[in-house]
């Protein structure tokens, strides 16, 4: 017998039309989808603050963007709220073509004009998102006549330099900074100067193919369908999140039916539904590393062929198999599979367990006799797991890993205060582009003590490269994808034998899904509900 996990039943049955029973789950409807996950990250809607992946995931469902990644290939980019747009041929001007009669959740009409000031609203607040725009040289004093919009139907991007047309497609168009917002709501709900800010913690007022109907913090969240959505109307009318943080609670829920999906389960959980009646295991890749980090500051790691050496004392096989069977696939690139410029799964990852290459290399370091370090990791699930097989392996090679386990929050400190010679950590791409990835891992453009680039992971590592940097610098302006693909392959070929890291795997999600949902459809930037079904 399990506990049932608290929600508030009588919103949820006035939500759903279902009534709930005092100690028994709802069987579900077959025209909702009912999710399990922990979504007590939750703390805001709008666009310009959101961060969180579970928030992000439900926004995408509620407000489109100009423009969003192909689900079946999330390196391409395809329409949205823009039916096509055009680059001039300077590359310094991009006019997207709006849809007609896009419309907001009540039915009233949504503008270009509503779109410009939606994406100059989130520069001008200036919470986090706001870099997704000002990375690319639009300002607060700017942003007005960078942003326009000609007529109802044309939004008009003016850049500062000619970057290239898919990237600001990936990096803008294709991100929620480009959500089409109601600006008379927001305005008329605006609270000392916030264009809405505070009002969007608990709403989304916007165009897309559901609208949040009920949020519940730490209890629940309820997406009804859009029927005057400028797309396919959603089959599934209504999406209903519950909140249920333990992961053998999720196992059992949707063992016995009363939920469709699992969000959170472990790898123990995974291996229990392997084959279970009624239940198939969806995957996608997610564009997060995972991987092992060298201080070039240390006079160890500052040596070239150590940190190679310390790449072949990685049994990828072997973890993938074990450890990372369920969670990740090997990658020794730094730029994640699904990304444009990546190099693929083959040459990505070329390394194999190699002690007598390890010890050579070493050798030709000048410390044939190996040496000692210590390695700092958090409470990753995994993490303890990896950095014991390689401190085992790294043994037999005479390197001697202490292994020194923290709070994340600490990891986190000790590493962006280059207070460590090797970490094991995790690292998220904004975007399926190689720039997301080398512009943070790779570039650095001031490798002071002083500058405090924190923000930098290679400025934590005191990785400086000056033809890595470039590189970077020339595969950004490059607008000849080919070209800039091509820029990408060699630096990721270059960074795998010299560079400040060893990835080591590309992370997975895994949802727990009941066989009578049809069309589930995902990637690892966005999950698509109103592509989906049920029996």
């Amino acid at each position: 017998m399990f506990r049932q996990p608290r929600l508030a039943l009588a919103g949820l049955a006035l939500a759903t039309g279902i009534a709930a029973a005092p100690c028994a789950w709802a069987a579900t409807p077959r025209d909702q989808l009912v999710v399990a996950w922990n979504i007590d990250a939750i703390s805001t809607f709008d666009p310009a603050q959101i961060a969180e992946v579970v928030t992000s995931e439900i926004f995408g469902n509620t407000c489109d963007s100009l423009a969003a990644f192909d689900p079946a290939d999330e390196s391409k980019v395809i329409p949205a709220l823009a039916e096509s747009w055009d680059v001039s041929e300077d590359g310094l001007r991009i006019t997207f073509r709006l849809r007609d009669k896009l419309r907001f959740a009540d039915g009233r009409a949504a503008s270009a004009a509503d779109l410009a000031w939606s994406m100059q609203r989130v520069v001008k607040l200036n919470f986090g998102n706001a870099a997704q725009l000002t990375d690319y040289g639009f300002t607060r004093d700017t942003v007005d006549s960078r942003i326009t919009a000609p007529d109802d139907r044309t939004l008009v991007l003016a850049l500062d330099k000619p970057y290239p047309p898919g990237l600001i497609l990936q990096a803008v168009a294709a991100n929620r900074v480009s959500a089409l917002l109601d600006r008379k709501t927001l305005s008329a709900n605006e609270n000392n100067g916030d264009m809405g800010n505070r009002y969007l913690t608990s709403r989304t007022e916007c165009v897309g193919p559901y609208r949040l109907r009920q949020w519940n913090s730490g209890e629940v969240v309820v997406l009804e369908a859009n029927k005057d959505h400028w797309g396919e109307v959603p089959k599934l009318r209504r999406i209903i999140i519950r909140h249920v943080a333990e992961a053998g609670t999720q196992r059992l829920l949707l063992e016995k039916g009363d939920i469709d999906v699992a969000r959170n389960l472990t790898p123990e959980d995974l291996r229990a539904l392997e084959g279970a009646k009624g239940v198939r295991l969806e995957r996608t890749r997610k564009p997060t590393l995972f991987y092992w980090g060298f201080n070039s500051a240390d006079p160890v790691f500052a040596e070239e062929k150590v940190r190679l050496a310390m790449r072949y004392l990685v049994d990828y096989d072997g973890l993938a198999k074990s450890v990372m069977a369920y969670d990740g696939v090997p990658r020794a690139s730094f730029v994640p599979l699904g990304s444009f410029g990546a190099l693929d799964e083959k040459e990505g990852q070329p390394f194999s367990l190699d002690i007598a290459r390890a010890r050579a290399l070493l050798a030709e370091a000048g410390r044939p006799e190996g040496f000692e370090t210590v390695m700092i990791l958090g409470s990753h699930p995994y993490a303890s797991a990896i950095a014991q097989h390689i401190q085992a392996n790294a043994a037999q090679a005479g390197v001697r890993i202490r292994l020194e386990q923290m709070a994340n929050a600490q990891l986190f400190a000790r590493h962006r205060g280059r207070e460590f010679q090797s970490a094991m950590l995790g690292w998220g791409a904004g975007m399926p582009d190689a720039h997301a990835n080398a512009s943070r891992l790779i570039f650095n453009p001031d490798n002071r003590v002083e500058a405090k680039l924190t923000q930098f992971p290679s400025w934590r590592a005191a990785f400086q490269d000056a033809e890595a940097n470039k590189q970077v610098e020339a595969a950004l302006m490059e607008r000849d994808e080919a070209k800039r693909a091509a820029i990408y392959a060699g630096l990721q070929r270059d960074m795998m034998q010299r560079g400040p890291a060893a990835f080591l795997f590309q992370t997975v999600y895994v949802a727990g899904v009941r066989d009578n949902v049809r069309n589930w459809t995902w990637n690892g930037f966005a999950t698509y509900f109103d592509r989906m079904s049920k029996e």
